[in-house]
């Protein structure tokens, strides 16, 4: 974000986090691993950082990776 808008003070808030992980058809803690990311934002944005969210499982990524996150951003 800081790359692509110049400085993080231009956010005014983040609005919703959609997390996807990687994961075998008998888990079901997908939440529990997005809370880190919402915890980073909470943690650099304060009250900001606050925002809705939504945690789900997904058979595979490109690549094997872990983790996908897509953020909805408000800028000023």
């Amino acid at each position: 974000m800081k790359s692509y808008l110049g400085s993080l003070e231009k956010v005014s808030k983040i609005v919703k986090v959609f997390g996807m992980v990687n994961a075998e058809n008998d888990f079901v803690d997908h939440p529990k691993v997005i809370n880190g990311c919402s915890d980073f934002f909470v943690e650099v944005f304060g009250e900001k950082g606050r925002h809705a969210r939504s945690a789900v499982g997904m058979g595979s990524f490109p690549n094997n990776m872990a983790v996908e996150i897509e953020i909805i951003v408000e800028v000023s």
